[in-house]
């Protein structure tokens, strides 16, 4: 049960501090408490916790305008930052984590300047269609957080210019752009700033979970683990993968989301094994990739790989989506089979 709710606004746009910020509060949460984060990073594009920045978006460009690339701890697609954008997360015990509860927050703050909104697909809110707020979710130990964007007056010029475009996923929504998917607040309502969408939030966050919160000060965090944190997220290593000779590649889109599988083969071994993804359950793709190293290059040996992996699994939604990737990775070794027949 919550018993205390506190809410930290950050001061700073640096993407690595910010992102070690949300773990620290959620690695330290009490089993009590319900946090809400709001934080803002400075021309960043941030990438879900499977995704391959190279696919995603235009690496060098970017990073030569003065950009910063981050690699988040959730799943789901990359997203834009600028200071036209409200960042949000809702940290909780597991038990406390409600997702329709959570979302009702940033409704409520919506609704205070007369706009509705909607949720939409898997992850999003939506008002008439077009898309304001993507979110995305993480667990580990007792705790959880949610976080999300709202677009209030974002540069949709630098969205286009730097993402790259999912013509599969474009096609699934039947729209030519991303321009045309999304929407600023501040175009439906001038009333909406960023200053006022906080304070909305905070208002909204208390009402909805009935307990007035305590606002909390970075100067009260332990600044050596933060800066430990914020390097973890800021390594190379951490933000991009690493260049191995995968020989063999297969993409497909399924209603859960893009997933690209490579693997490199030797004496027929699968000696490596990377997963890009852009789905929300971001946990299950790192147990797939794990299962392959080592691993026959043999259809009935994969099947058994991610069985043996999977065994604990009772979740049909995961399970089949493990059965989707299994299958995608069976069908294209049977189709370099037949061609080599050929």
């Amino acid at each position: 049960m919550i018993k205390r709710t506190a809410c930290l606004i950050a001061r700073g746009t640096n993407p690595f501090h910010n992102l070690a910020v949300e773990k620290h509060l959620m690695d330290t949460l009490p089993e009590d408490t319900a946090i809400l984060y709001l934080w803002q990073n400075q021309h960043t594009i941030v990438i879900g916790r499977n995704q391959n920045p190279w696919y995603e978006c235009r690496v060098e460009e970017f990073l030569a305008s003065g950009g910063s690339i981050a690699r988040r701890l959730s799943g789901g697609g990359a997203v834009y930052h600028d200071m036209g954008n409200q960042n949000f997360t809702f940290i909780l015990p597991k038990g406390e984590f409600d997702i329709p509860k959570q979302l009702s927050v940033v409704a409520a703050a919506t609704a205070s300047f007369g706009i509705q909104a909607e949720p939409s697909g898997r992850n999003d809110l939506q008002v008439s269609g077009r898309k304001f707020s993507g979110n995305a979710f993480y667990k580990a130990g007792s705790s959880a957080y949610h976080h999300g964007t709202i677009l209030v007056d974002s540069n949709f010029s630098m969205l286009e210019r730097y993402l790259s475009v999912d013509e599969k996923k474009l096609a699934q929504h039947s729209v030519t752009s991303v321009r045309s998917r999304v929407v600023n607040l501040a175009s439906l309502c001038p009333d909406v700033t960023i200053s006022r969408m906080q304070e909305a939030l905070f208002l909204a966050f208390a009402k909805v979970y009935r307990r007035d919160p305590i606002l909390l000060d970075e100067c009260m965090l332990d600044h050596p683990t933060l800066q430990k944190i914020a390097e973890q997220f800021e390594d190379e290593n951490w933000i991009y993968p690493a260049a191995l000779p995968y020989g063999f590649t297969v993409s497909e889109r399924f209603p859960w989301g893009s997933i690209t599988v490579k693997l490199q083969v030797e004496g027929g071994i699968i000696r490596a094994a990377k997963i890009f993804t852009d789905a929300m359950e971001a946990s299950l793709f790192g147990r797939l990739e794990q299962a392959l190293p080592g691993s026959p290059y043999l259809i009935s040996s994969i099947g058994s790989r991610f069985a043996q992996k999977l065994e604990m699994l009772t979740d049909p939604t995961l399970l089949q989506m493990a059965g989707d990737v299994c299958s995608l990775i069976c069908g294209k070794m049977k189709a370099i089979d037949r061609g080599h027949e050929s």
